[in-house]
């Protein structure tokens, strides 16, 4: 099978995507992307598992399990994936690297396939929905790591396909480690309880603990929005 016409199309889509006239704009991919951004969310999560989670063993195992589906998603693409295939990024290649559009000169590593953002993003997006059962908390979780796949096609260090990529792998991760937590915890951790509240979701997380994580999101994004006006 021929998949050049495929590599070419890929190109060319991610060169429809990237970059555009706007100081702002670019400020705010930028901003969306860097990781430290993200630690406010990441901590208001570790909040909620904490105060949700009625002994200390349960919390170590789901924080465990969190871990488990960075480094499935992110570290083994890092390490042994991108290495492997060698995939140029679009700002590495030789064919259209002069026609990215960069910010501030921002190139990312030699490889890109696949993305590790939408890896680790989605991954951790789908455990969190599937451990809390909170529809809004999914809906702005996965609004999130689609920001984040965003921000890669916009700053043209990932193509399309990168992007696709990391997001199946991101969910079969999640979806795995989801199911182990499920075994283990109900056999050894803590027992299957099924909760029937007002005030809690399905799996026991209470809904005014979730919207910590609301806020922290929404502030995060006005953060995110006032810094680029200051910069642009």
């Amino acid at each position: 099978m021929d998949i050049e016409p495929i590599i070419q199309m890929d190109k060319q889509l991610l060169l429809a995507l990237n970059g555009s006239s706007s100081l702002f704009v670019d400020y705010l991919a930028k901003t969306l992307t860097t990781a430290s951004t993200w630690i406010p969310l990441y901590l208001s999560l570790f909040y909620v598992v904490i105060k949700n989670n009625d002994n200390f063993r349960r919390i170590l195992f789901v924080l465990a399990c969190a871990g488990l589906c960075v480094l499935l998603a992110g570290t083994v693409d890092d390490l042994i994936v991108k290495p492997s295939v060698a995939r140029l990024r679009p700002t590495h290649d030789l064919q259209i690297g002069m026609l990215v559009d960069t910010v501030d000169g921002y190139r990312g590593g030699k490889y890109g396939f696949f993305s590790a953002h939408a890896a680790n993003t989605f991954s951790v997006a789908l455990f969190m929905s599937l451990l809390m059962r909170s529809g809004l908390l999914s809906t702005l979780l996965v609004a999130w790591s689609l920001t984040n796949c965003w921000t890669r096609l916009y700053l043209g260090v990932h193509y399309p396909f990168d992007i696709l990529c990391g997001l199946l792998w991101g969910a079969c991760v999640a979806t795995g480690v989801y199911f182990l937590f499920r075994y283990v915890d109900s056999k050894f951790v803590h027992g299957d309880i099924d909760y029937v509240s007002s005030k809690y979701t399905s799996t026991g997380y209470r809904y005014s603990d979730i919207y910590v994580v609301v806020v922290v999101l929404a502030l995060t994004l006005v953060y995110c929005i006032l810094r680029s006006l200051v910069l642009a």
